[in-house]
């Protein structure tokens, strides 16, 4: 049977791949834009027909409804990742978090302690040797759909073809879906003048030949928005959106000094608009590989001149970075690639590490830059990795420093109205000499 009469043979209908769940079954969705929405608004419709059925995934750019409180018998959600859709009900219990690694949650989908019974994801129609590709969501997606027992794939003709480790035999999937359903888009930042001077003071800290790892949201693209003049710049990341697309445009990125995958843009997933989908189809630049492959700090080293840029939710006197998770353990995102990305950029020759975030929270009531992280908020980066700290008020390096110029560095970044406390906490809390 070839992969045409495989295809053909096993197309079915929404209803009849939601049909094959079982009480108790694990279900592991594509990533971010990579959900199969067609399959989830089945789930949702036939909501009653299913009973303690787990959901795992990463972000999530749909909602989540299965969170909701009156699905709790119905679905349960277990992620690695809080989002919208999803932080109250691992608030209130009602969902399960578990926190690693961006790049070890494939590692956790191959470990046999954690079977999967099925992988529910989207993909490109195949070409002409019957490879589809899992496009803006290879990261764990496509060691999900190796490690399913039945694996499920929404065939859609929106969702980008992207080359590298992106592509799987159709062969090795059990049944398809088609959907002519968008894939999920992101609305483009609102920079304000904060993130953009935040993003100006990045801007300084980048040379031409640089290989840049962005995240998303407004900070990553108020960096973009300075990097105009630069030259030759590269990028290996974990995700990029619209802005990369327009650099390239303009010639700034052109990954032409890159020491691994020269000449190609190297992700595990993406998020963004319709046009950039667009642009991402079968385009020769860009390259997907698995998260494993792509986060992995050995990998990442490779590259020389490797710039992470990350953000924060709360920097301590010591330089500990919170990033994920709010006081009291209120689960707000997840490690992600941060500490990756981190570690990464220590391998990488002449590799440098940033943590950016505002000075301020609650419309500028609270200080981010504090004496010490709040009760019960766990650190995400330690303060022995953390290299840079930039809010919009300068730039902090804090690598080989004594925690006297490390305050002293930190309090600086802080917003006007807060320093004279915080010196006196360094001092008070801290016996730490500032002058």
């Amino acid at each position: 049977m070839n992969w045409r009469q495989h295809i053909e043979s096993r197309t079915i209908t929404p209803e009849q791949a939601i049909s094959m769940v079982r009480p108790g079954n694990r279900i592991v969705t594509g990533h971010a834009a990579g959900s199969p929405e067609v399959l989830i608004k089945a789930m949702m419709e036939h909501a009653s027909s299913f009973k303690n059925v787990e959901i795992v995934h990463m972000v999530a750019l749909n909602g989540s409804p299965y969170s909701q409180p009156q699905y709790e018998k119905n679905f349960r959600f277990n992620g690695i990742y809080a989002s919208a859709g999803t932080r109250e009900a691992i608030g209130d219990g009602r969902a399960d978090f578990t926190t690693m690694f961006f790049s070890e949650f494939p590692a956790h989908l191959r470990d046999p302690g954690f079977p999967i019974d099925f992988a529910f994801i989207t993909v490109s129609p195949p070409n002409n040797q019957g490879l589809v590709s899992l496009g803006v969501a290879v990261d764990y997606t496509m060691q999900a759909a190796l490690s399913a027992k039945v694996v499920v794939a929404v065939i859609n003709p929106t969702m980008p073809y992207i080359g590298g480790g992106a592509l799987l035999a159709a062969h090795k999937i059990h049944h398809f879906v088609n959907s002519s359903l968008p894939i999920l888009e992101i609305p483009v930042p609102v920079v304000g003048p904060v993130e953009q001077a935040i993003g100006d003071n990045i801007g300084n800290l980048i040379q031409d030949g640089d290989c840049l790892q962005l995240g998303i949201g407004t900070i990553p693209d108020a960096v973009l928005n300075t990097l105009g003049a630069k030259r030759d710049l590269g990028i290996h990341s974990e995700m990029v959106s619209d802005g990369v697309m327009k650099l390239v445009e303009a010639g700034v990125i052109n990954c032409a000094r890159k020491t691994l995958h020269q000449g190609k843009i190297v992700i595990s997933f993406a998020m963004g608009s319709k046009g950039f989908y667009e642009w991402l189809d079968k385009n020769p630049m860009v390259e997907a590989y698995p998260v494993d492959y792509v986060n992995d700090p050995r990998v990442i080293g490779k590259n020389d001149n490797l710039i992470s840029i990350n953000s924060a939710l709360s920097v301590d006197f010591f330089g500990q970075v919170a990033a994920d998770c709010m006081g009291g353990g209120k689960q707000y995102s997840g490690v992600g690639g941060q500490v990756d990305f981190v570690r990464g950029s220590r391998f990488s020759k002449n590799g440098r590490s940033i943590i950016a975030l505002p000075s301020t929270a609650a419309k500028g009531t609270a200080s981010r830059i504090c004496a010490m992280l709040e009760p019960g908020q766990p650190v995400t980066t330690s303060r022995n990795d953390v290299d840079y700290v930039v809010t919009e008020h300068g730039v902090a390096k804090l690598r080989g420093q004594t925690n006297a110029a490390r305050a002293k560095a930190l309090i600086s970044l802080a917003a006007p109205q807060f320093r004279e406390g915080l010196l006196r906490q360094a001092r008070d809390l801290y016996k730490l000499r500032l002058s």
